[in-house]
């Protein structure tokens, strides 16, 4: 996975006012669709277990996986489970159908091709559960670099699904079309979606103070789920649910 090796900036900007939104918005918008708990809760690149952590303060049975152990050892032991392995190892680290929910946030950018990872991720889902997927945002893929005035970058992102993210990783966008459709193949229906962090993508600093903050995030999450703005957003999150049998 192209993230290797950019842990370092990645925990460099888990205080910036970008991280801050885009995981509040996450939390917000999982909360309308989460099952009473104790559900069993997946998430597959957890990272340094920021959904995990959440998921399980609401009393849920979470599982984290990840590759990284410099993020692994972020969170504090005990809280969640955790297992460091690759995201390919999903089918013979669980059986299938084993989870009520299943997250994958941030991770499908940084493959070329996400459809092995999908076709896994979906057959852990359990009847009535659901899998939560945040891409890079293939449909507003000009809207960073044609506001930050980078021209000849907004004019290729027109043209393909290519960028290189603040992180200095080339990375790739879904459109999501494209993305119920795969899901659908898979037999999971995208229920809803939303769109995260529509006004705060080229935030660079810290997060404002709590006033502030409150309103920015009723803000963001309004339009996080109203269009037309949520399909610009910078990233899409998508709830993929299997239906009861």
């Amino acid at each position: 996975m192209r993230f290797e090796g950019a842990e370092g900036r990645w925990r460099a900007g888990l205080g910036a006012l970008r991280n801050v939104v885009r995981q509040e918005l996450v939390t917000r918008q999982l909360d309308r669709h989460l099952p009473k708990a104790p559900a069993r809760v997946l998430d597959a690149g957890c990272g340094q277990g920021t959904q995990a952590l959440r998921m399980a303060e609401r009393g849920h049975d979470v599982t984290g996986v990840d590759a990284s152990g410099e993020l692994l050892d972020l969170i504090e032991p005990g809280r969640i489970r955790t297992i460091r392995s690759d995201l390919s190892e999903l089918s013979s680290l669980f059986e299938p159908a084993s989870f009520d929910v299943v997250l994958c946030h941030g991770v499908l950018m940084y493959l070329d091709d996400p459809g092995p990872l999908l076709t896994d991720l979906a057959a852990l889902v359990r009847p009535g559960g659901f899998l939560s997927l945040l891409v890079r945002n293939g449909d507003a893929l000009a809207m960073r670099p044609g506001l930050m005035g980078d021209w000849q970058a907004a004019l290729r992102a027109f043209e393909g699904t290519g960028y290189t993210n603040r992180l200095g990783v080339r990375a790739r966008a879904d459109r999501r079309l494209d993305l119920t459709a795969a899901l659908s193949a898979r037999g999971l229906e995208v229920t809803d979606w939303y769109g995260v962090r529509v006004f705060t993508d080229l935030d660079q600093g810290g997060a404002p103070p709590p006033a502030d903050l409150d309103a920015l995030l009723a803000c963001e999450e309004r339009a996080g789920s109203t269009d037309p703005y949520r399909s610009v957003a910078a990233l899409t999150h998508l709830i993929g649910g299997r239906q009861e049998r």
